[in-house]
């Protein structure tokens, strides 16, 4: 499945869980249309988060309810360890991979670690929601 096509069912997720609601009266209107004044103008309703236009504050209490938020730190040193190894020998000290590239240059490590994130959502492994990243995997499990 595609991020637009993952982007489609997340917002019909969205809608299955939401009830319109009408600000002006207060209301929920489940029909789509305010039985008191008439407006179709409804904002979305998401028991215990609250109301809102559109769907992308409902989805982002979703994701954050059902699916864990991936951890880039983890995936990124794994990724290192499956290129280099776990363990590096410099002249006769032995120390993990990770921890000696991230030591000597802290700044380049940060760099290479926020390529990879590109890389990964660039290939829809990794996907963006507000300021939080999840796997698509995990995303796809809910849908």
């Amino acid at each position: 499945m595609n991020l637009d096509e993952i982007n489609n069912k997340l917002k019909e997720l969205a809608y299955e869980r939401t009830t319109p609601f009408c600000y002006t009266c207060y209301k929920k209107c489940p029909k789509g249309i305010c039985n008191e004044c008439g407006s179709d103008d409804l904002m979305l309703h998401l028991n215990g988060v609250g109301v809102e236009y559109g769907t992308d504050w409902v989805i982002e209490s979703i994701l954050e309810e059902e699916v864990e938020e991936a951890n880039i730190d983890e995936i990124f040193e794994q990724m290192i360890e499956d290129a280099y190894g776990e363990t590096i020998r410099i002249g006769f000290i032995e120390s993990s991979t990770v921890v000696a590239i991230r030591s000597v240059d802290p700044t380049a490590w940060e760099i290479a670690k926020n390529e990879y994130l590109c890389s990964l959502i660039e290939d829809e492994q990794i996907i963006e929601f507000g300021l939080k990243v999840y796997n698509s995997f995990d995303i796809l499990k809910i849908l």
